[in-house]
């Protein structure tokens, strides 16, 4: 009898700790509660930007890289909402849990209990005291008396424990009213800062319209790209000599088979986009609307707002940035030292670091202030090339 009971109570302890070692710690919860009062500072410092922005000039660009830059940090925030949120209905599942299995505990406990009061009740004191005395022999009667002593022991300690059981179960049911107000909260403020995302997501969209109009805009724009094109420059040197330094680390390199790396794939690339028109080719070309001629590091593709895009080959999520001439912008590495770089996305479905398949959807296309385009390059280490003589044809039209 006292071994079951100890069992009972050692498999409570057991199931107690175990789900409280599965929660989320508060160094965990405070770690995640700072990423996110941090993005909230960020995006408020842009709020300041763009008011300041809108009082000198209601249409400029760079207004309209304040509603960008905003607008990422928003995502970033319903992002990590919605990863507290998850985390935070686990921690909810595991106390619901540990409330039933308590619940069952202390059930089983109240149930040993009750039989041994009732078999208190129909015999009383008396039972026990003649139970010694019908004792044969002198080390019966002692052997008799220990099991009483024992049994009466283990009953106190069962009061204890049902106690114990109670006030657990009472603290797991404070805990789970904390955790559902706070997921009621999330929820709220999610809510919030989506409703938010949508209404600056319509004000950018009218900017735009207004930045068009204004051919001062699109001089400015040239004078940004330049800036960003050598900053892009900047980034793949970068990583062009980590990758050395990582190779140098690596001992042994992975042999790629003949005909399987990107080199051979030149004219049979996919495209980064299912459907779409190519507005701006590689090389030298003459703004539409300046009619001055400008160097494209890349090509253009007009396609709808909203739309899939794909890497080209397989590689790895190198770098996940953002340029004002750029916007949201995405490198792939790929073996034999070439690059892929997919601009002017308003959402990136992939992390830093990600291996990614040849046709894997990497993001969604968004809006620049030359339409709604998908902006492609192909470096090889330093040097760029003409996307189109690695593309295979027919894949999109041309202009």
């Amino acid at each position: 009898m006292i071994k079951q009971y100890f069992n009972i109570f050692i498999f409570a302890v057991f199931c107690f700790t175990g789900v409280f070692g599965k929660n989320m710690n508060d160094q965990d919860i405070q770690k995640k509660q700072t990423q996110i009062e941090k993005l909230r500072k960020e995006i408020d410092k842009f709020e300041e930007k763009i008011k300041e922005s809108s009082k000198k000039e209601k249409s400029s660009i760079e207004l309209l890289s304040n509603f960008d830059r905003q607008s990422i940090l928003l995502k970033k925030l319903i992002l990590k909402l919605k990863e507290r949120e998850k985390d935070l209905q686990g921690e909810i599942t595991l106390t619901k849990k540990t409330i039933e299995e308590l619940g069952g505990q202390l059930s089983s406990l109240k149930q040993h209990y009750a039989g041994y009061v009732s078999t208190v009740y129909k015999f009383g004191k008396t039972y026990d005291l003649e139970l010694l005395l019908s004792s044969k022999s002198f080390n019966q009667l002692l052997i008799r008396s220990e099991y009483l002593r024992r049994f009466s022991d283990q009953r106190q300690k069962d009061i204890v424990r049902i106690d114990n059981k109670k006030t657990l179960m009472e603290t797991q049911h404070e805990i789970l009213g904390k955790q559902l107000v706070e997921q009621k909260n999330i929820l709220a403020e999610k809510q919030k800062e989506e409703t938010r995302l949508t209404a600056k997501t319509k004000k950018r969209k009218t900017l735009l319209v207004e930045i068009r109009r204004d051919k001062r805009n699109y001089k400015k724009e040239i004078d940004r790209r330049k800036q960003d094109v050598k900053e892009l420059e900047q980034i793949i040197t970068k990583l062009i000599e980590e990758d050395r330094i990582n190779r140098t680390k690596n001992e042994k390199n992975v042999d790629v088979p003949a005909g399987t790396g990107f080199l051979s794939r030149r004219g049979k690339l996919r495209w980064p986009v299912n459907q779409g028109r190519v507005t701006t080719r590689f090389g030298s070309q003459q703004h539409p609307t300046l009619h001055t001629v400008t160097q494209n590091t890349g090509i253009d593709i007009s396609v709808n707002a909203g739309t899939d895009v794909y890497a080209v080959a397989e590689g790895d999520v190198s770098k996940i940035h953002w340029l004002p001439s750029y916007g949201n912008l995405l490198i792939l590495n790929h073996r034999d030292g070439f690059r892929t770089v997919y601009a002017h996305l308003s959402e990136i479905t992939v992390n830093e670091g990600d291996v990614v398949k040849e046709g894997s959807r990497i993001g969604v296309s968004g809006e620049s202030i030359t339409g709604s385009i998908v902006h492609f390059e192909i470096y090889k280490e330093r040097d760029k090339l003409d996307p189109e003589l690695w593309l295979k044809q027919g894949g999109v039209s041309r202009r």
